[in-house]
């Protein structure tokens, strides 16, 4: 009798393992009543767990949450994926996920029916997509019973209930038109147009004059330069030269004019379009095809998508969001259902603080063929007037329309520049900051009260520096064996920037505390980001005793202090922190935190942004301390001494100015040139500026950077640069390889601590 109920026991285990009946299913882990966990039977029969239709149905839609489609795939039924590959299986589901823009699914079982051999499991879901919201689904999985295991019998209706007897899921997408970038006077930096793309087949050249007056009219560049863009040893090679806005032909030249013109190819393109070859390109970035994933989240595979700068950075803004009807259509292309439908939201315009016409004749006119950085900030708010990366590029090349960019070397030869055209120096670009930072070592030095603005900071018979053991350092006056500065005051000292003087005063201040200098630097705000928002900056890197201490370095020594004191050692900092601390130096001490967004706001309604500035610290140094550093900058360009004079006492117009010259070694041959600027006139028109100039690796700040700050106040006050560069042939088109250098006393390299 025993054996018996032994029997029919084994039995009823095994057919409720095959039907799953819930209330006794066994599972993974557990025990039958009474036996402990991982034990046999007392017959010795071990008891496994026999996988049920449900637990085989959430399986699958759990690897469907995780859009683990090879996972799904491995639980199909043997009949379905002979039916079907796994390629085959997972673009279904990725078909259905990119139209329908599905970022997640959430789902529930409803009810399982069964028979030995076949179930369906009855779940609803919820889609959650990025341009129709939630939408509701009620849908079952078929299962086949094979040698035990649950397996699912796919079909279509597995995703959606309408998606039966060949019908298909479409996305009727109603797309708002990218909104566009404006300078701060409403003038366009990006938008959609239709644009010129210029080209030279030197090969098809029958009068060259006449050619190259046409293209330096509408292209706004001098002859010149234009010849020196094609190469007429390869006749029948295409040389991108530029590209303009239809509209913006002038009747000079018009676009009839133009096309008929030998040589000249021209390329019309209905396009995102970058002004004036892409004004500001590095601020302004450029835009790209969408992505799998931009595709999967609702943009149109004709749309563009940001990818740098602006374009990037404001692009929930200057996309906004697609709208439109999900639909479910027959294999004719009758609409069977529509499953959602959105309204579409309007994309915004970005207007900057740039002044366009202030940031094109800085990149005509200001730094090629140089490498380097230029940035101009309203001195009173943080507003950004201008922010220069040389060498420049041009962002309609990376537009999908553009023929220059498709077609042509353009494109490669941007993302092959050794010089690295797309990196935003102005930003991003980390420089030591050489003399420029004698102005921090200035207001510490009197803020410290050890020393005051008029009596003798430092004695120099002799132009060299021994007061540290071990180091000997030079003045320039010794480079250019000239009279040692003698007794000079502090105010002196920055006027003529005499090394000597900041290492004696860097000596004097590290012995007292040698946080004095690098915390007067970070209150400057150099050490950390400026907070500007719209494009990617730098912190740079302040070394101070706690960092040289946390790296390994060791003690803080005098040495240190000394490279600090003149802006050498690991000191790296980007231009427009420079320029931030100099507009505060010249405003009396607000620093400002710098801005590029000047408002975002829809075609028709008011602003969601709009302009105002922001104080992010003050200058910890006395009213009285800060006239006299401002003081000793005005110097810099009014005294016969002063590191500048000789690039300023003869301007045409008479703006008041304060500056600093800067020459930082680097482990180049020749140093960068800095040179950093101020204007102070409140009776002008126009608000008061303050400028940072570097210019890699070309030699002395005067020489260099000074007179480019010099251009920079020549085009914002008088419209228009007034005097040419010793070493320009024309404006903007380099004539000689070496400046000439005037007899005037200017700052030159000098030797330098090691670091």
């Amino acid at each position: 009798m025993k054996k018996i109920i032994l029997i029919v026991g084994i039995v009823a285990i095994a057919v409720l393992g095959v039907f799953g009946v819930r209330s006794l299913l066994l599972h993974k882990g557990s025990a039958l009543p009474g036996i402990p966990a991982g034990m046999a039977s007392p017959t010795g029969l071990e008891v496994t767990h026999t996988p049920t239709a449900e637990s085989a149905a959430r399986a699958f839609l759990d690897a469907w949450q995780a859009a683990d489609y090879a996972k799904m795939y491995s639980l199909l039924s043997t009949n379905t994926q002979k039916g079907m590959t796994n390629d085959q299986f997972q673009k279904a589901y990725q078909n259905v996920t990119q139209t329908a823009t599905i970022r997640s699914i959430d789902y529930q079982i409803v009810s399982v029916e069964m028979t030995p051999t076949d179930a369906t499991v009855q779940f609803s879901a919820t889609l959650h997509t990025a341009l129709m919201g939630d939408i509701p689904s009620q849908t079952r999985i078929l299962l086949k019973n094979e040698s035990g295991q649950w397996k699912v019998a796919w079909d279509e209706q597995t995703i959606l209930p309408d998606l039966k007897d060949g019908n298909k899921l479409i996305m009727n997408l109603d797309i708002p038109s990218r909104g566009n970038i404006y300078d701060r006077n409403g003038l366009p930096l990006a938008a959609d147009a239709k644009a010129a793309e210029i080209d030279v087949i030197p090969g098809l050249i029958t009068n060259e004059g006449i050619m190259l007056n046409c293209l330096s009219v509408v292209l706004r560049k001098p002859r010149a330069l234009i010849q020196t863009m094609y190469d007429t040893d390869h006749p029948d090679w295409i040389y991108p030269i530029g590209d303009v806005n239809t509209s913006d032909i002038p009747n000079t030249c018009p676009l009839s004019s133009l096309t008929n013109t030998d040589g000249i190819q021209v390329q019309l393109t209905e396009m995102r379009y970058y002004y004036g070859g892409g004004v500001a390109s590095n601020v302004v970035g450029y835009t790209r095809k969408p992505s799998a994933a931009d595709l999967a989240a609702g943009y149109g595979g004709d749309q563009q998508v940001g990818a740098n700068g602006l374009e990037l950075s404001g692009e929930n803004y200057l996309a906004g969001r697609s709208g439109g009807s999900l639909l479910v259509t027959s294999s004719n292309g009758t609409v069977v259902s529509t499953l959602a439908k959105s309204t579409p939201l309007p994309a915004m315009d970005i207007y900057t603080t740039l002044d366009r016409d202030l940031q094109a004749q800085m990149e005509r006119t200001l730094m090629e063929p140089f490498t380097g950085a230029a940035v101009v900030l309203d001195r009173n708010t943080g507003e950004v007037l201008a922010m220069l990366s040389s060498p420049r590029y041009d962002s309609n090349y990376f537009n999908p329309q553009s023929f220059n960019g498709t077609q042509t070397s353009a494109l490669t030869n941007i993302l092959n520049d050794p010089r690295s055209p797309l990196l935003n120096r102005a930003a991003q670009g980390l420089y030591p900051l050489g003399s420029v930072f004698k102005i921090i070592t200035m207001s510490a030095a009197l803020q410290s009260n050890q020393f005051d603005a008029n009596s003798i900071a430092y004695d120099d018979e002799t132009g060299y520096f021994t007061e540290l053991e071990g180091f000997n350092g030079t003045d320039w006056t010794v480079e250019r064996e000239m009279k040692p500065q003698g007794k000079v005051s502090l105010t002196q000292c920055l006027e003529r920037s005499t090394n000597t003087c900041f290492w004696h005063v860097a000596l004097n201040l590290y012995y007292k505390d040698a946080w004095l200098v690098p915390n007067m630097a970070a209150a400057f705000g150099l050490g950390q980001k400026t907070g500007i928002v719209g494009v990617d900056d730098e912190a740079g890197l302040l070394p101070n005793p706690g960092w040289k201490h946390d790296t390994g370095g060791g003690d803080w020594t005098g040495l240190d202090a000394l490279n600090q004191a003149i802006g050498q050692g690991s000191l790296q900092v980007t231009p427009l922190q420079v320029a931030d601390f100099v507009a505060a130096v010249g405003n009396g001490g607000t620093l400002y935190r710098p801005q590029i967004l000047s408002s975002i706001r829809p075609q028709n309604g008011d602003p969601v942004f709009s302009f105002a500035p922001d104080t992010r610290g003050s200058l910890p140094v006395s009213a009285a301390n800060l006239q006299t550093v401002q003081r000793a900058m005005e110097g810099v360009v009014l005294d016969l001494k002063g590191t500048a004079y000789s690039k300023f006492h003869y301007v045409p117009h008479q703006y008041k100015l304060a500056g600093k010259t800067g020459t930082a070694q680097t482990e180049q041959a020749n140093p960068d040139a800095w040179f950093v600027a101020y204007s102070y006139d409140e009776s002008l028109d126009k608000p008061d500026i303050a400028v940072a100039v570097i210019v890699e690796n070309v030699g002395e700040g005067a020489t260099y950077a000074a007179p480019m700050v010099r251009r920079i106040m020549e085009i914002y006050f008088d419209g228009r640069p007034e005097s040419l560069y010793p070493w320009e042939s024309t404006y903007g088109m380099r004539g000689t390889d070496t400046p000439v250098v005037t007899e005037t006393p200017t700052e030159t390299p000098t030797e330098t601590p090691a670091s």
